[in-house]
């Protein structure tokens, strides 16, 4: 079994509500067939709307996230691989908690933050795997803001700013953080 299969089957997926008001379900298919290459290109919503808003999280966010980061451990496609990239910058960069979640003491952004914490070293490497300055990109603003070692970050933005993007190299992209 896969990594990314692994990681789907330890949730409850039906379980779950989507941003959409239906289970999570289709999530998880979603998430499986982008990493086959048959999902959404990167350009399309990212499970905007279900997993993620601009004010919020959905319950599926912190299952979402470890489900990506597992993707990322795979032979990805390049459109797949960025897609997954910007849907874990959009999780770990939330804000708050769908209404049901923060009743019940969920910080969904701080547990999509602590699954993307515990990959640390994963996303370095996606950022010194030279794919692509997209790829590189989104990994190091993933990383400017979960890398709690500041100076460690300082030291990967120097080692490849040959292929960041500007924002990236210039510090402009990590300011809030």
């Amino acid at each position: 079994m896969r990594p990314i299969e692994r990681e789907i089957a330890r949730y409850d997926w039906g379980g779950m509500l989507c941003g959409c008001g239906d289970s999570a379900e289709h999530v998880a298919r979603d998430l499986l067939r982008t990493a086959d290459g048959h999902g959404p290109e990167p350009a399309e919503d990212g499970l905007e709307q279900h997993v993620w808003c601009s004010t919020h999280l959905w319950e599926p966010a912190p299952a979402v996230a470890a489900v990506a980061l597992a993707a990322l451990t795979e032979e990805l496609p390049d459109p797949a691989r960025a897609w997954y990239l910007d849907l874990l910058h959009a999780l770990v960069a939330g804000e708050g908690s769908d209404f049901g979640s923060a009743r019940r003491g969920l910080d969904l952004p701080e547990l999509c933050r602590d699954a993307a914490r515990r990959e640390l070293r994963l996303l370095h490497g996606q950022v010194m795997s030279h794919r692509s300055p997209r790829t590189a990109g989104s990994a190091f603003e993933i990383l400017t803001v979960v890398e709690p070692d500041r100076e460690r970050l300082r030291r990967l933005r120097g080692r490849a700013a040959g292929w960041l993007p500007v924002c990236c190299r210039t510090g402009s992209c990590d300011d809030e953080w």
